[in-house]
């Protein structure tokens, strides 16, 4: 993982020079990431984050985001606000890149959560949630359920990747497309909340952040995305009951789904463990040779989705 993007300082000078944050002190790139080319920015006035948005976000989607993080900051979400200039434009350009400057959160991400940090990111997407139920801005999910055919008939070679993969991917393709719930509570949800896109202290969460995915679509669904990325050991072969207790635990403190919604969670789950197994594929397959980007196994999720299509998956979603 490595920064996509070079900042020459007299850009760099320029663009800080529009806010009132101090002058710069320090900009070193993040290896964090694969989506944008992130910077540590050091100013006289503290630290923030520098962000130059790569291929995969597109620069007419800004505002949307812009305005869903206002949102959720003024309902005292732990979320990084993207700072104005002097002229209260958040969105800027730099060295060929549409980008913004953003507030920095203390806290790290995790690699390995206990219960208790389990627990603790459940509460903090459902009061994310909640806080975003009257959010009055869309967004179309292209990386949702109406997208996976595309995505994995752009991907290539998958068998390439893993020997029978297009035939498990085509059977459950067809398995969704007739299963899929057309009537479940929906709003923005984030769509992306892996335990690297939280930050935390101990077992409080001082971030949210990496909304790039953020999109309409079901809140359970949400739910699913994350169980799926926080509930699971690192090669997706086992899911920690007690951490998926934990989280259903947390996310029940702020919202209660409904029936419907529960019934629902083995399907769901499995659409997300195939939306990241499919663009994991897709990065595997296109990454050249040499890229700074360091490509991500999509095996671990093939391992989720066969966990989620056993006859007991309901299991996985119990509080208790």
């Amino acid at each position: 993982m490595a920064v996509y993007t070079h900042v020459e300082p007299s850009d760099l000078a320029a663009l800080i020079a529009r806010y009132d944050i101090g002058t710069v002190v320090s900009c070193k790139g993040i290896a964090e990431g694969v989506e944008n080319s992130n910077f540590l920015l050091e100013t006289t006035h503290g630290r923030f984050i520098l962000t130059l948005y790569e291929k995969r976000v597109s620069e007419g989607d800004l505002p949307f985001f812009v305005d869903l993080l206002d949102h959720l900051a003024k309902r005292d979400c732990p979320v990084p606000a993207m700072i104005r200039d002097r002229e209260g434009v958040a969105i800027q350009q730099v060295s060929g890149r549409a980008s913004c400057v953003i507030q920095f959160l203390p806290g790290i991400s995790l690699t390995h959560p206990t219960p208790g940090q389990c627990e603790a990111a459940g509460a903090a997407l459902g009061a994310m949630h909640r806080a975003v139920a009257d959010f009055a801005g869309a967004r179309e999910n292209s990386m949702g359920h109406r997208h996976w055919r595309a995505i994995a008939q752009g991907a290539g070679d998958l068998d390439g990747v893993i020997p029978g993969l297009q035939a498990i991917v085509d059977q459950e393709l067809d398995h969704l497309d007739a299963h899929w719930p057309h009537d479940l509570p929906a709003h923005v949800v984030h769509a992306d909340l892996f335990p690297d896109n939280v930050l935390m202290l101990g077992e409080r969460v001082t971030g949210l952040i990496d909304f790039y995915f953020a999109a309409t679509d079901y809140r359970a669904y949400d739910v699913a995305v994350t169980h799926a990325s926080w509930a699971f050991s690192t090669d997706g072969s086992d899911c920690d009951i007690a951490r998926a207790a934990a989280l259903m635990r947390g996310y029940a403190r702020e919202i209660a789904l409904t029936d419907e919604e529960f019934a629902a969670l083995p399907l769901l789950a499995r659409g997300a463990a195939l939306r990241f197994l499919l663009t994991r594929a897709h990065d595997w397959i296109h990454t050249p040779p040499g890229a700074l980007v360091t490509r991500k196994d999509p095996a671990p999720f093939l391992a989720r989705l066969r966990r989620y299509q056993a006859s007991d998956a309901a299991t996985l979603f119990s509080a208790a």
